[in-house]
């Protein structure tokens, strides 16, 4: 099952023009300089303990345990070129993101229509003002559930609603994601 926060994160990471250092200790001292200079807050990011960092950066310790280099890697890749990511951020709050999607559709709509919810296979082009939000409330942290809500609405107006011209009022939401792809464009 995809989320749609890993899915965003994959297709900002994509947009890195150069690759993340690959030793622990060029990662370790790249983080240090995120936190500027902080390897109490470094440590407190990768869940370990600040003399654990301190080793890293004196080369002292070469070998991180699979949990730290997973982290390690997982909080490079989120701050690694950040004027980069950025500028990706701000082209597709401007231009709107293309997502394919695996998932459970379900709406309300008037009376007399099907509105059961089923799994349904939809690429669509979500409109700049959705991208943006959902671009905005992933940087901020949200959880799964408001990401989702912002999906719906977004794939409820692109493909449901075909952009405004039928189906006015129609609330969709999306539940039992399967599959979820993110272009940026």
């Amino acid at each position: 099952m995809a989320t749609i926060g890993e899915s965003l994160e994959a297709a900002l990471q994509a947009t890195a023009t150069r690759p993340i250092p690959v030793s622990p200790q060029a990662r370790m001292r790249f983080l240090v300089k995120t936190e500027q200079g902080s390897t109490r807050r470094t440590a407190a990011r990768l869940g370990c303990s600040q003399r654990q960092v301190e080793r890293y950066l004196a080369g002292k310790a070469r070998r991180p345990t699979p949990r730290l280099a997973a982290a390690l890697e997982r909080e490079v890749r989120r701050s690694w070129q950040p004027r980069v990511r950025a500028r990706a951020i701000r082209h597709a709050a401007q231009r709107g993101v293309v997502v394919e999607t695996r998932a459970r559709f379900g709406f309300t709509a008037a009376p007399g229509s099907t509105d059961d919810p089923r799994m349904r296979r939809i690429t669509e082009q979500l409109p700049p003002d959705v991208t943006a939000e959902l671009l905005a409330r992933h940087a901020a942290g949200a959880s799964e559930a408001e990401l989702r809500d912002i999906l719906g609405v977004g794939l409820g107006y692109a493909y449901f609603q075909d952009r405004g011209r039928r189906a006015v009022g129609l609330d969709v939401t999306v539940t039992d994601i399967d599959h979820l792809d993110v272009g940026l464009s």
